[in-house]
């Protein structure tokens, strides 16, 4: 499957820690395909959010293992789906406006 810039399908990820990362570093985290690299990520955040991207960096986060316990049964062994996130840092000036704690 062969994924280009403008029809890559980014997503944040919200937590507690990229909020802070995004008010004191600038840096952003969306969650992106596992077979986009960091040219697509770059243009997608660009044309979507309308900002200048400086870095990213990406990683793929293995999923993790998981069983669950069946009745009078041996317990099924199962494994999350790995997940590819990218730290998209912005140039001084520019935010993302998703990430912004609203009052």
């Amino acid at each position: 499957m062969k994924v280009t810039g403008s029809d890559l399908q980014i997503r944040p990820q919200i937590s507690e820690k990229t909020y802070s990362q995004a008010d004191k570093l600038n840096t952003y985290v969306f969650v992106v395909p596992k077979a986009a690299n960091k040219a697509q990520v770059k243009s997608a955040i660009e044309a979507q959010f309308n900002v200048s991207v400086d870095t990213v960096r990406t990683l793929v986060a293995k999923g993790k293992r998981k069983s669950s316990a069946r009745k009078g049964k041996r317990p099924v062994e199962g494994k999350r789906a790995d997940t590819k996130k990218a730290y998209v840092t912005v140039a001084a000036g520019d935010k993302i406006t998703i990430f912004e704690e609203g009052s």
